[in-house]
């Protein structure tokens, strides 16, 4: 899943990079009078959590030969490329739908919306790299709970480190 969390922090580290990808997705369209996903959701964000994503799976890739890092493994990483972009575009997609539906709510960009802030991103980048393996739910269930405190601890952490401008 490392993938997946590195895309999922991707444009919050990549924030001030490449100005002129910093375009929202959305190009600012409202549906039924509010924004679809929100002006923080950026081509840039999108292709720095690719990438972010691909890279890590590269890394993975080169440490899966290992034994020990190889029974930590879920999935095979011999297709790196596509395994880091299934687990990255996912990740971002996931994050993309819950955007989408936070907006309906009239939730406001930064405000937390539990527990999808926390799971949006696992969910997508599962259901895109299903494609490529089969995962069991006993593997699904650990793979949320890590997630959910995971994502807690390391928001918090980058909101008083300044790097985040709130919790969630």
């Amino acid at each position: 899943m490392l993938p997946a969390y590195f895309a999922n922090m991707a444009p919050v580290i990549s924030k001030n990079w490449l100005k002129f990808l910093a375009k929202p997705v959305d190009f600012g369209a409202k549906f039924k009078g509010k924004e679809l996903f929100g002006k923080n959701k950026t081509f840039r964000g999108f292709v720095f959590g690719v990438l972010f994503a691909i890279i890590i799976a590269y890394l993975q890739f080169l440490l899966y030969r290992f034994d020990f890092f190889n029974g930590l493994s879920f999935i095979d990483y011999s297709n790196w490329i596509l395994v880091g972009f299934l687990l990255g575009f996912g990740a971002l997609l996931g994050d993309l739908v819950k955007s989408f539906f936070k907006r309906r709510a009239g939730i406001s960009s930064g405000k937390p919306f539990v527990p999808w802030d926390q799971l949006d991103f696992v969910i997508g980048s599962l259901v895109l790299v299903s494609f490529v393996t089969t995962l069991s739910w006993e593997r699904l269930t650990y793979i949320a709970i890590i997630s959910v405190v995971g994502h807690v601890v390391v928001n918090h952490a980058a909101f008083y480190l300044k790097i985040r401008n709130e919790k969630w």
